[in-house]
C-alpha cells in the first residue's frame, strides 16, 4: 500500500495503489478497512479501463469472494464471482446479476489522480488501523 500524503480523517482519499497495478478483468488490490466498525477486506480492481471498489464480501452470503488470492473475475473477464455460491456480480456497479446473491456489492469511492488509485475514507468506511 502506498503512503497517502492527505490526513487519515473523515472524508479523505487514500492512496491504495499505483495506477498500472490495476489492468483491466486481472488481479485485484486487496485492502483493509474498517465498515460500520468491523474490520474487513476490501478489494479494487479495473473494468474497462476505470477502477472500481467493493468489500470483499459477497451479499448472499458474507462470506470472502475470491477464487484464489486476489481473483475475482471468471474467465472470461467478464463478471466477479463468489467462489464459493456462484454469484455473480457487474464489475463497473456490484450489481447482482446471477446466483443466490440478495442485492448488490458494497461499493467504496474510488478515484484515480497523480497515477495512483485512491479509496475515500468516509462513513462507513474508515481506515483500519492496527
Amino acid at each position: 500500500m502506498l503512503d497517502s500524503s492527505a490526513q487519515a480523517g473523515e472524508g479523505a482519499w487514500v492512496a491504495l495503489c499505483n495506477s498500472a497495478d490495476l489492468v483491466d478483468a486481472g488481479t485485484a488490490v486487496s485492502f483493509d478497512v474498517r465498515y460500520q466498525g468491523l474490520a474487513c477486506r476490501a478489494f479494487a480492481v479495473r473494468y474497462q479501463g476505470q477502477a472500481h471498489a467493493y468489500l470483499n464480501r459477497c451479499s448472499h452470503v458474507a462470506m470472502e469472494m475470491d477464487w484464489q488470492p486476489d481473483r475475482f473475475f471468471d474467465p472470461t473477464g467478464r463478471w466477479l464471482v463468489c467462489a464459493t455460491h456462484g454469484a455473480v456480480y457487474e464489475p463497473n456497479t456490484g450489481e447482482c446479476r446471477g446466483g443466490p446473491c440478495r442485492r448488490g456489492l458494497i461499493a467504496l469511492a474510488v478515484q484515480e489522480f497523480g497515477g495512483v488509485v485512491h479509496w475515500r475514507s468516509q462513513y462507513p468506511f474508515q481506515i483500519l488501523e492496527y
